[in-house]
């Protein structure tokens, strides 16, 4: 007899970024369940590209370049490439040491390498702000100049804790998130077994769409998440049964499968 899978007859929602949905919505099928592409975000260029534009023609005077997500791999790369400048390990103009490379998780230091750049800082285990900031190569960047690649807005930490230790930060906005139009009835009639929510951000937007009986019926579902952070911003909004998973779309896939 054939074994069962084992998400077999489960309706799992994803609520990645559609272009992003793919893999995990792809893995979910393999281990017999049905993905619900339900995106809570959209991911596209910066309005104005032009701030990015004259940022990257001065990247030979940074020390430091911090990538915060794929989608700033991404994004930040394509514009750093129609630039024609190169990320390489060799000494910049003026006399600065090579540009350095950072990231916050494996998954945006695998995209980098992919894309050309072979020496990346990124933490191992954990994949934060907190964890790339006790990297032992972050420690002493008094004097230097760092930019960092991310999405219009998001958390200061990163820049704040840098500037403490002495670094002066420029930040390079190369996407925007937006909230897409979604029918909230639509989720609602799918039946979830399970909620995959991988930004604090999204969770919110979809907490804003529910009306207060839909609340409390959508928060008894399980929801996964791959950090504590959006844990405990799911705990604050009322959601009663959270699963903190491993990061990336194979901790997502390896806690719904384990639970």
């Amino acid at each position: 007899m054939a074994e069962t899978p084992p998400l077999a007859g489960l309706n799992i929602v994803v609520t990645r970024p559609r272009e992003q949905a793919a893999q995990l919505a792809q893995c979910i099928a393999q281990a017999g369940g049905k993905a619900i592409l339900f995106p809570l975000l959209e991911i596209s260029p910066v309005a104005d590209p032009q701030p990015l534009r004259a940022l990257i023609a001065r990247l030979h005077e940074f020390d430091l370049a911090i990538f915060i997500s794929p989608n700033a791999v991404r994004y930040g790369m394509e514009a750093i490439r129609a630039a024609n400048v190169t990320l390489t390990p060799s000494p910049s103009p003026g006399g600065r040491g090579a540009l350095k490379i950072a990231t916050v998780g494996q998954g945006s230091a695998l995209a980098l390498r992919e894309l050309g750049v072979k020496e990346v800082i990124a933490p191992q285990d954990r994949f934060d702000s907190e964890a790339l900031l006790a990297l032992p190569e972050l420690q002493q960047v008094a004097g230097w100049r760092v930019v960092i690649f991310r999405g219009d807005g998001g958390r200061e930490l990163l820049g704040d804790t840098l500037k403490a230790r002495g670094a002066m930060v420029e930040y390079a906005a190369c996407y925007r998130r937006t909230q897409p139009q979604q029918d909230v009835s639509t989720l609602l009639a799918a039946v979830p077994h399970a909620i995959t929510v991988t930004s604090s951000e999204a969770l919110r937007h979809l907490w804003d769409m529910l009306d207060e009986p839909n609340r409390v019926l959508l928060s008894s579902v399980p929801l996964f998440v791959p950090h504590t952070r959006i844990a405990g911003a799911a705990h604050e909004l009322g959601w009663r049964d959270v699963v903190t998973t491993a990061g990336g779309d194979d901790g997502l896939l390896a806690g719904l499968i384990a639970w």
